[in-house]
């Protein structure tokens, strides 16, 4: 709590901005301004953070996504840190229902790096080579935190719903779920794991994308522990099936009998006529 307090988590925006969906995290208004519930907003933010946790358990990528000046910094190095994707510049409109295109741009910004690695563009003019390089960093701008995203994201966590409008939009559409700092702003009801709180403050912002990011890493480092201990069971000597001289024998024994020959059926009439014929010679003898 003292955290949240002192980063200023519990400031909202202005009564006359607010977003009546959000009254119930309301807890007051001072001087104009809401003050949101931090009761409430502790027990989300933990919430939200063990969904995040679970889904970097489970082996998949978050993206992280926070283009407003205040957040762009902060998202960066929290998604680096945590190794998970992110988009901080500018959401590219279909970056996930149009994945296919922003792949082959993806695919592009890659071939122009290996190029220009490679030293394909020495033979070009300075003017030439200047244009490329320009293509080249602008494409990272908005391209950098997603080169890897090889299909869609396990869930995305977004600073400011109402300014990543078109992020919220696209996920809900393609069924990513979303995890968002919400503000008074804000409707809380198109987010699957929503924290009310400040989004414009650079210290709250970074509080809570720093929480996030700890969750990703430690749902991730679970994720390891359990393969290494998987891998060293598979690995150890106990669970290797030997078989001693005598099994063996016992089992090839047991074969043999089951295979033997079965006993051949007496014939009935042949025994009734024993059977008389020692009657008989039992009488003659008394």
């Amino acid at each position: 709590m003292k955290s949240l307090l002192e980063a200023g988590v519990h400031f909202g925006h202005q009564k006359k901005y607010w977003n009546p969906k959000m009254q119930k995290y309301i807890f007051t208004h001072r001087n104009g301004v809401h003050i949101i519930d931090l009761q409430q907003s502790i027990g989300m933010i933990e919430d939200a953070a063990n969904f995040l946790s679970q889904v970097a358990f489970e082996g998949k990528k978050i993206l992280m996504v926070g283009t407003k000046k205040q957040a762009q910094d902060v998202i960066v190095n929290e998604a680096e840190r945590s190794s998970s994707m992110y988009i901080s510049n500018r959401w590219l409109g279909g970056t996930l229902t149009n994945f296919q295109t922003i792949k082959k741009r993806i695919a592009h910004l890659i071939s122009l790096e290996n190029q220009r690695d490679n030293g394909d563009f020495e033979v070009l003019t300075k003017r030439e080579s200047l244009k490329i390089d320009e293509k080249i960093e602008k494409l990272n701008r908005n391209l950098a935190g997603i080169k890897d995203m090889e299909e869609m994201p396990g869930a995305i966590f977004i600073i400011d719903v109402a300014k990543e409008e078109i992020a919220v939009t696209e996920s809900i559409k393609v069924g990513i779920p979303i995890v968002a700092l919400v503000d008074s702003d804000s409707n809380p009801e198109l987010v699957d794991y929503p924290m009310p709180g400040n989004d414009d403050a650079i210290r709250s912002i970074r509080l809570i994308t720093s929480r996030m990011a700890d969750a990703i890493i430690e749902g991730r480092t679970r994720r390891e522990s359990s393969d290494n201990d998987f891998a060293q069971s598979i690995d150890s000597p106990e669970r290797m099936v030997t078989y001693s001289t005598s099994t063996a024998e016992e089992l090839e024994q047991e074969a043999e009998d089951a295979v033997s020959e079965p006993e051949l059926p007496i014939n009935t009439s042949e025994a009734a006529n024993e059977i008389e014929t020692q009657e008989i010679n039992e009488t003659e003898n008394k």
